[in-house]
C-alpha cells in the first residue's frame, strides 16, 4: 500500500514573518524636531537670497533614467562607479535615484524649453540626493543638497556673481569665517595638452599613487590632484599646474573672474589643485572653505562652469554654472560656530477650556483667532485648568484665555493677564478686537502645542 503524504494547503501554512527593524538604514537618519529649527534657517535663508539674486525654484523627480548620470556625471567618476543607487524597474527601465542635482536640471532645462526663457536663466533647487559612500560625519547615503544653477550667459561676471551668492549664504548662516578657493580647469582644447602633461608626469610616479589614482590615470587623471591620501597629494604638490596651461580665451576668461572678486572684496586664493570630481566642468571651479578646529578648513560645498553639458546631453549650445553645498555639512558647522538657528515665533496668547462643551467652542475661538493673526497656543487634550495654567506659564504668554462651562452659556470668554493677574470677561464677538488692540500686533503664524 502506497502511503500518501498530507500536504498543507496555502491557508495552513505559516509564513515566517521577518522580524521589524525599527531603526534607519546604515547612512540615513530622521531629522527630528530639535534639529528643525537649523534647517528652517537654512531654508529660509537659502530661500530668501534666491529670490532676491533672481533665481527660480525648480524640483526635479528624485528617480531619472540611470544613464542621464553616466553620461553627464562621467563613467570613470567615484559617484558613478561606486555611488549610484540603480536598479530596473517593472517595465524594464533602468533607472537611479538622483546623487546630484544638476543633471536633472539640465535635463528639465532641455525638455521644457527653458532656453526661450530671457538669459540667463538662474535656478534654485534643494532636496535629497542618494550615494552608496561610506557615510561619515556630514555626509550620508542620503543627504540634502541646495543648487543654484545659471544657463546661458558665458562672461566671466556670472562666475563671480555665483561665487558671491555662495559665500552670502554661508555668512548669512552665521559662518563667518569663509574662505573662497578658485581655479581654472581650461575648455576642453587646452584640457588635451593638459591632460597629456599632467598623464606623463604621473606615469612617473605612479609607484607613490594610491590604487583608486593609479585607475584613475587612464580615466580622470585630474582626480589625482584632488586626492586625499598623503602620498598622493606629495605627488600632486608638484605636479604640473592647470593655470599654467591655459588657452588664451581661458586665460582672459580667469583673469577678468579675479578681477571681479577684486572689486567685490571677496577672501579667496587660487588654488592649483582644485579640480573638482565630475566630468562636466570646465574652466572656473571653486569650493566654500570654513575653518574647522584645530586650524583645519572644511568643504561646505562648490560648483564650477560646465558648458557643454546641455548640448552633450542633445540640447542647444549653452553655456552654465552652478554651485550646490550639503546641508547636513553646513548646520553640522553651524553648531560648531553656535550660529543662532531659526528661533520660532513666541504665542502671546494661550487658549485654556474646562468641560465638553467648552472644548467644543474652542475650536471655534482657536480658527477666528487664527484667521486674524493672532500667535495662539493651546493644549485641547488636557482637561484640569490647572495644568493648562502651567502650559501657559512655561510658554511665557502674556494672555490666557479661558472658556468653561457658564462662559460657554453666557457667550463670553475670561482673558487673564498673566502678569498683572488681572482678569476681565470680554464676550465672544468682541473678543478678537480687543485681543488685538492689547497685543498691537497683527500677521503672527499660529503656533500649536
Amino acid at each position: 500500500m502506497i502511503k500518501l503524504k498530507k500536504v498543507k494547503s496555502a491557508k495552513t501554512m505559516k509564513v515566517k514573518e521577518e522580524p521589524l527593524v525599527l531603526h534607519t538604514l546604515r547612512g540615513m537618519k530622521d531629522i527630528l524636531p530639535n534639529d528643525q529649527p537649523y534647517w528652517e534657517q537654512v531654508r529660509r535663508t537659502t530661500e530668501r537670497l534666491s529670490r532676491e539674486y533672481g533665481f527660480l525654484r525648480l524640483d526635479t523627480p528624485l528617480l531619472e533614467f540611470s544613464n542621464l548620470f553616466t553620461r553627464s556625471i562621467g563613467e570613470g567618476t567615484d559617484i558613478v562607479e561606486k555611488e549610484m543607487y540603480t536598479f530596473v524597474t517593472r517595465g524594464g527601465d533602468k533607472v537611479a535615484l538622483r546623487p546630484e542635482l544638476t543633471a536633472g536640471n539640465c535635463r528639465s532645462y532641455i525638455q521644457n524649453g527653458m532656453n526661450v526663457l530671457s538669459k540667463p536663466v538662474k535656478i534654485f533647487s534643494t532636496g535629497p540626493v542618494y550615494r552608496y559612500d561610506r557615510p561619515q560625519e556630514g555626509r550620508y547615503r542620503e543627504h540634502y543638497q541646495v543648487n543654484f544653477d545659471a544657463y546661458g550667459e558665458q562672461d566671466p561676471i556670472l562666475d563671480a556673481q555665483m561665487i558671491q551668492v555662495a559665500h552670502r549664504i554661508i555668512q548669512t548662516l552665521g559662518i563667518k569665517s569663509v574662505q573662497m578657493q578658485v581655479n581654472s580647469i581650461g575648455c576642453p582644447a587646452c584640457r588635451k595638452d593638459y591632460r597629456e602633461l599632467l598623464v606623463n608626469y604621473l606615469e612617473s610616479k605612479k609607484l607613490k599613487l594610491c590604487q583608486d589614482c593609479k585607475r584613475r590615470m587612464g580615466t580622470n587623471p585630474l582626480r589625482v590632484l584632488d586626492c586625499k591620501e598623503d602620498k598622493c597629494s606629495q605627488v600632486a604638490a608638484l605636479a604640473p599646474q592647470s593655470v599654467d596651461h591655459l588657452c588664451e580665451e581661458c586665460r582672459v576668461h580667469f583673469k577678468t573672474l579675479l578681477e571681479y572678486l577684486d572689486e567685490l572684496d571677496l577672501p579667496y586664493i587660487i588654488n592649483p589643485h582644485l579640480v573638482r570630481g565630475l566630468d562636466y566642468y570646465t574652466k572656473t571651479v571653486f569650493e566654500v572653505w570654513s575653518s574647522a578646529e584645530e586650524g583645519k578648513k572644511l568643504s561646505l560645498g562648490g560648483g564650477g562652469r560646465y558648458d557643454k553639458l546641455i548640448k552633450m546631453m542633445g540640447g542647444e549650445d549653452t553655456p552654465a554654472i552652478g554651485f550646490a553645498f550639503g546641508v547636513e555639512r553646513v548646520i553640522a558647522e553651524m553648531k560648531r560656530v553656535q550660529a543662532k538657528p531659526y528661533k520660532l515665533p513666541r504665542p502671546k496668547v494661550f487658549l485654556a477650556q474646562l468641560g465638553n462643551l467648552a472644548k467644543k467652542k474652542s475650536l471655534r475661538i482657536f480658527s477666528e483667532l487664527e484667521k486674524n493673526g493672532i500667535l495662539t497656543a493651546e493644549s485641547f487634550g488636557r482637561g484640569s485648568l490647572k495644568s493648562q495654567l502651567r502650559i501657559a506659564n512655561k510658554l511665557g504668554v502674556e494672555f490666557t484665555l479661558i472658556l468653561g462651562q457658564k462662559e460657554t452659556l453666557d457667550g463670553t470668554v475670561i482673558v487673564k493677564n498673566m502678569i498683572t493677574g488681572a482678569q476681565e470677561t470680554v464676550s465672544m464677538d468682541k473678543l478678537v478686537d480687543l485681543i488685538k488692540k492689547k497685543l498691537k500686533a497683527d500677521n503672527v503664524v499660529v503656533y500649536h502645542n
